[in-house]
This record gives C-alpha cells, structure tokens and sequence, in this order.
C-alpha cells in the first residue's frame, strides 16, 4: 500500500537515484523500528535445495544490495533468501551515469551498471555488521580491468574472501555490461573455470570444517547447443546449483519504446519468457542433478509458478520490485503455497 503511493514520485526521479533513495530509507524505517511494523508475508513451504533450508522459496537477485548494506533492511520485507553484490575483488565505479533506465510501458528495466561496488572487502565488512541470520547469498564477479585470461584469479580471490560467510556463492559470467564477461560462458573457457572452483571449494570446505554451495548464474541470450554444454558441464564438475537468468541484450520486446536503445541488459517483463523457456531447456539437460533457482521478469505470483513448473526450485525477484513494491514477496509466496 506504501509503495503503492510512493511509487508516482519515485518514477519522477532519475531511476539510480530512486533506487539509492529507496534503500537509504528503508534503512532508516529499519533502525527506527517502524519497519517490524510491516505485515509479515504468507506463510509458505519451506524448500530444502543445495542442502540448504530456505525458510521460503522466494529470494533477493543480486544487485539491489551490491555492497551488502541493506541486509536488514531487506530481510524485513519477507525473502526466504538475501543474494548481495556483485562484488569484485577491487572497488570500481562502474560505467558513467546515467545508466539505468525504466520502460514502464512494459514493466522493464535496462541498467549498464558494470558491476560498481566497493570492493570485497568492503562487502565483508557489512555482512560481519548485520544482524540478519538467515540465507545469504553472495555473488562474485571479475574487476572490469581483469582480462578474461586471468579471470579465474578474481573469482578463487572473492571465493576466499566470501566462503565462511556466505550460505551459498554465485559465480556471475553473464553480466552483459563488463566487457567479454559472457565470453566465459563459451565451453573452453567456462570448463577451466569450473574446475578450478571445484577444486579451491573442496580446499575451502576442508579448512573452514564446512561445506558453501556454490551456483552459477548465466545469460538468457544462449541458443540450445550453449545451454547444454553448460548443463553438461556443471554436471561433469559437480556444481551445487544455476541462477537462470540475467538480464538480456535482445530489445525484440520493446522495439519504439523510449529508452529501448540504451545500452545494457534489460530485465523485467520483457525477458520472462526467454528466462523460462532457459530454465525448461536446463531441467531437461540436468534431469534433476542439481537445482535451479529461477530469476527474470517475475511480476506476479503466476510469474513465479511458471518458473517453478519449468524446473526451478527457488525464484528470485529484483525489477519486479521496482514496479510492484513488497507486496509482490506476499503474492508470490501465496501463490507457491
């Protein structure tokens, strides 16, 4: 209802500038205690998937919180499961503002950010402040400078750093606005990265006395031959889980529309379809060996289901938020029962 009256004025500001807003504000509702004042969602079933409990199965994507400094905050609102960053071994700026932009006409948004964070160490600092103590996620990524070649130094460097703190890693090559980042997706270069966190996993879980999951997020811009070396991949090295999907390159959806032009990855509504229509072709693949948790265009409870029916376990949300506030983590959780 909050968001609801909100929502007009917000959409009159720059789209970053709402999004900085908004969080920085439900911090301060948070600290003043006026946020537990908010109605709890529906309660729904909780899912037990990577050997983790997930209270519910509806999560935060990464990048609404990329720094982890909202942790509490968020977690009010009702997730099952918090995904923070992405995080680069260094801070980076990210890519010249502007470089967000909503498509209200059909429910989208395009974002160029570049992975801008504060570096991870920075994030670690958050996280150890936070009181939340349910499923966290954090997901990792290259510093845009890194070349593809070293790639693998930047994600075992933030696999290190993140291990004891994290319930589970993601492990984000499909970001669309690093330069060449999707490229390690390509089979070659995706199987040397695999294997190399397969193995630091192992030396991580013997050194820490734990085991962290660690799931792979891609791109829905990949034809039926990538996604099933990929699927075959995370198989042949035991992967725990994938994220499906990020944000898309193709503007088929939103052709005239203003700001369809801008360069970035759009999510939302307009790539709903394409994500789930990955996340049946990964089930297939898989045939049920690990997990999938399904993001992308995720507006409704209806939304969530049919990514549930084409093979996902858990359903993450974030530009879906944008335009339907937290009432959407109710809908979906009564939805999925």
């Amino acid at each position: 209802m909050l968001y609801s009256i909100a929502q007009p004025w917000l959409f009159r500001l720059d789209a970053e500038r709402a999004h900085d807003f908004t969080l920085k504000n439900l911090k301060r509702l948070e600290r003043s205690g006026l946020l537990n004042l908010y109605p709890r969602p529906a309660k729904c079933k909780p899912r037990r998937v990577m050997g983790i409990d997930f209270p519910n199965p509806i999560g935060l994507a990464a990048g609404l919180d990329k720094n982890g400094a909202y942790i509490d905050a968020l977690s009010a609102l009702g997730f099952g499961f918090i995904e923070i960053g992405t995080i680069t071994p260094r801070p980076q700026p990210g890519n010249p503002k502007p470089r967000m932009f909503r498509l209200p006409e059909v429910q989208g948004v395009i974002n160029r950010f570049g992975f801008n964070n504060l570096g991870v160490d920075a994030l670690l600092r958050n996280v150890a402040a936070a009181k939340y103590k349910g499923v966290l996620g954090i997901n990792i990524g290259k510093n845009f400078d890194t070349p593809n070649e070293r790639a693998v130094d930047d994600y075992l460097h933030c696999l290190r750093k993140v291990y004891a703190q994290a319930h589970y890693v993601t492990v984000n090559i499909s970001s669309p606005n690093t330069k060449n980042l999707r490229a390690l997706q390509e089979k070659e270069a995706l199987g040397q990265l695999l294997h190399a966190l397969k193995l630091e996993q192992q030396a991580l879980a013997d050194q820490h006395g734990k085991y962290v999951p660690i799931a792979l997020k891609i791109a829905p811009d990949l034809d039926d031959t990538q996604i099933a070396d990929i699927a075959s991949l995370l198989r042949e090295y035991r992967f725990d889980g994938v994220i499906a999907t990020n944000t898309t390159l193709a503007r088929d959806a939103v052709q005239g529309l203003p700001h369809a032009e801008e360069a970035g990855g759009l999510s939302g509504a307009p790539v709903r379809d394409r994500s789930t229509a990955v996340i049946r072709a990964l089930s297939t693949h898989l045939a049920g060996e690990l997990p999938i948790i399904g993001v992308g265009g995720i507006l409704s409870g209806d939304d969530a289901e049919q990514k549930m029916t084409a093979g996902a376990s858990l359903v993450q949300v974030y530009s879906g938020l944008v335009y339907r506030g937290p009432v959407l983590v109710d809908e979906v959780c009564r939805k999925l029962g």
